[in-house]
């Protein structure tokens, strides 16, 4: 693994952390949606913790980020408080949107999470809006922008990489290809191998990394950052991953088989990073599980929060909600 040299010990092992926790999360609130706790839909990153985790680790405390309707690992990597998190989840008012906006919509302004969107490419204009506002309040601050492949055949993508590029805006765009839009593959939807490569046509830097692999998407990302900090400019970032499960719920799985998810898990992110660890001495085995236990306690918590967390008043219920 790449990158680990610019990283403390202590940052590893956070990093470690944080992706068992949003592996954690993950899982839990697929088992609440089973248990008809959760409402409407969902959509896990579960197999793709690397890409959140590794990005975000390369950011400031004061830096922001833009997240998709597939971004409760953004929030998570980005300082977000699970139980807050689990509240919205279940429509408790103790949630970060009161319950309103749920799993899709949900913002932590504060930790410089702008917010997800159920709008497909909706948080890259948002991350090119944020990045100007950056440039002009001259603050040295950098936007970190995700969206997923699908997202890159929309006009929008066009659009706010040229303006972006034009007044060479500190936003660093990161694609996680995770194989379809829904359940178009890739292959059918470009005809192009890397999405990557469209960053030429806006005169910006075009990197594909292993998407599975913390330590490649954190150097490609920190070497981005640390472009855009310096005034020279965005940077469009692909990270090859995957995605366990379905596209939302109610997702049948109809256009891939068993054997091409069971040879991504084969991949799974943790896992690398873990034996890598392991192997650096940087990590032993009791700590290992012992990371991986505080975690699913740390979620477990944040359910019996959410679940004993007041639900909204009905005649409060439509306070700031605008559409």
């Amino acid at each position: 693994m790449d990158g680990a040299g610019q990283l403390t010990k202590e940052k590893l092992i956070d990093m470690l952390r944080k992706m068992h926790t949003i592996r954690a999360f993950e899982e839990k609130a697929d088992q609440l949606f089973a248990l008809g706790k959760v409402h409407g839909t969902m959509h896990l990153s579960i197999g793709m913790e690397a890409t959140a985790v590794g990005a975000i680790a390369a950011l400031r405390p004061d830096d922001y980020i833009t997240s998709t309707h597939r971004g409760h690992g953004h929030c998570i990597a980005k300082g977000g408080d699970v139980k807050l998190m689990m509240a919205e989840f279940l429509g408790k008012e103790t949630g970060y949107c009161r319950g309103r906006g749920g799993s899709m919509h949900i913002a932590d302004v504060e930790s410089g999470n702008l917010g997800a969107t159920g709008v497909v490419g909706g948080g890259i204009p948002t991350a090119v809006g944020a990045a100007l506002s950056v440039q002009l309040r001259k603050t040295g601050q950098v936007v970190l922008c995700f969206f997923g492949d699908g997202a890159a055949n929309m006009g929008i993508f066009h659009e706010s990489l040229n303006l972006a590029a034009i007044w060479k805006l500190p936003v660093v765009f990161v694609c996680e290809n995770n194989q379809y839009a829904m359940s178009m593959p890739v292959a059918r939807a470009f005809p192009i191998e890397n999405i990557a490569d469209r960053a030429a046509a806006y005169a910006m830097p075009g990197k594909v990394v292993d998407g599975n692999d913390v330590l490649a998407v954190y150097a490609a990302v920190a070497e981005a950052v640390d472009r855009a900090r310096a005034g020279e400019g965005p940077s469009l970032i692909e990270c090859k991953t995957y995605r366990w499960k379905g596209h939302s719920k109610s997702d049948q799985e109809r256009y891939r088989t068993r054997e091409e998810v069971a040879a991504w898990k084969k991949k799974d992110p943790i896992a690398r990073f873990e034996a890598y660890l392991l192997q650096e001495g940087l990590l032993t085995e009791e700590q290992r599980q012992a990371i991986a236990k505080e975690a699913q306690e740390r979620i477990e918590e944040a359910v019996a929060f959410a679940e004993s967390s007041p639900e909204p008043r009905v005649e409060e219920i439509s306070e700031g909600v605008y559409a």
